[in-house]
């Protein structure tokens, strides 16, 4: 499974749009890591609705999105977000890693992963992904 790991910020639909781009045509990638310190602060707080559109862009071109890094501060701030997290964690387009490698793993079928839970911290392997 190829993957791509992004390099400059996504804070926009557009920007989203241009990276699936960059990662499926010249690295053929099924999933975009996107490090968290590449995501505008808005991104976290569900209520700005910025994370919606970017998230739906990697959909609508099937295209897999990891975001990595710590998030544990977000979890913890917010109820919603926290569900989110749990919830995307169990499904087969967008996932929270604590790190590159474990998303790697993950993504990769090797050995146990630890997506980021709900609470934040490193949880069960997410389905279907193996």
């Amino acid at each position: 499974m190829n993957t791509y790991t992004a390099t400059t910020p996504v804070t926009s639909e557009q920007d989203a749009v241009d990276l699936i781009g960059e990662a499926s045509y010249w690295h053929q990638a099924e999933w975009v890591l996107v490090p968290v310190e590449l995501l505008p602060p808005e991104f976290f707080q569900l209520q700005t609705k910025v994370a919606g559109p970017i998230v739906q862009k990697f959909a609508q071109y099937g295209m897999g999105l990891v975001i990595v890094g710590d998030v544990s501060t977000h979890v913890a701030a917010s109820s919603p977000f926290r569900d989110w997290v749990r919830e995307s964690n169990r499904g087969r387009q967008l996932r929270f890693m604590p790190d590159v490698a474990t998303a790697l793993d993950c993504l990769h079928g090797r050995g146990s992963d630890s997506a980021v839970t709900g609470d934040g911290s490193a949880g069960d392997p997410p389905a279907g992904l193996a």
